[in-house]
């Protein structure tokens, strides 16, 4: 998994947010509170990777979610020059890789969805396979370089955001859990994303968007990418 990319992994939801690239999928960053699988396990060798086609059919929709949501149809991404500012270990990582919509991880899918009776509240889930030991690398390796920075800054094009990160709690799913509140400020706004990730085997789920739904919603999508 490349590093330079992985750095979407939190800031492309921001820059879609605050309208900085036409990317609609948020993705996510926290603290690992497992140990990183090793690559000749047990763990890592209990299954085999999922294709995407088969990533696909344990998605989320809008009938798991219930009445009210609607699924956002994917966007194009409009790669915007990105600098992070006051974050060396995310700005190492490769500040022009932040507009990528997704991580590099090689079996993907992805779905987003708005629910209109919580005033137009977003939420969105993401699921990639690959090793669990690669899963787990990857995505800690992005995870731990934005909380070593409680605050800092992105600049997309003329648009500053001003950014905060803490870490939060996240259930005991799966094998591996990393969860954190992302704040920022931009243009006048202030919002806080909720950005949650499990590891279960081969498939890593992650739910983000207004901690309310991503609350709501997070052991249907585990339980649901677990189904054979």
């Amino acid at each position: 998994m490349r590093l330079s990319t992985t750095t979407a992994l939190g800031l492309s939801a921001l820059l879609a947010l605050t309208g900085c690239s036409t990317s609609t999928e948020p993705a996510t960053a926290s603290s690992s509170s497992a140990t990183p699988v090793q690559e000749g396990s047990t763990a890592a060798k209990a299954s085999t990777p999922l294709s995407s086609a088969e990533l696909s059919e344990r998605l989320l929709s809008e009938g798991d979610l219930g009445e009210g949501y609607t699924r956002t149809p994917q966007s194009a991404v409009r790669h915007d020059d990105v600098t992070v500012i006051g974050c060396p270990a995310l700005a190492k990582l490769g500040g022009d890789a932040a507009t990528g919509s997704s991580l590099s991880f090689p079996h993907k899918a992805k779905a987003s969805f708005t629910d209109g009776g919580s005033n137009n509240s977003e939420v969105s889930e993401e699921l990639y396979s690959d090793t669990a030991a690669k899963l787990s690398h990857g995505i800690g390796t992005v995870f731990d370089a934005m909380l070593s920075c409680p605050t800092y800054q992105v600049v997309s094009g003329s648009t500053v955001i001003d950014m905060g990160t803490t870490k939060a709690s996240a259930p005991a799913l799966g094998d591996e859990q990393w969860s954190q509140l992302l704040t920022y400020s931009a243009g006048g706004r202030r919002s806080v994303v909720k950005q949650t990730a499990i590891r279960t085997g081969t498939i890593l789920v992650i739910v983000s968007g207004s901690p309310a739904l991503v609350d709501a919603h997070l052991v249907d999508a585990v339980r649901t990418a677990q189904a054979r």
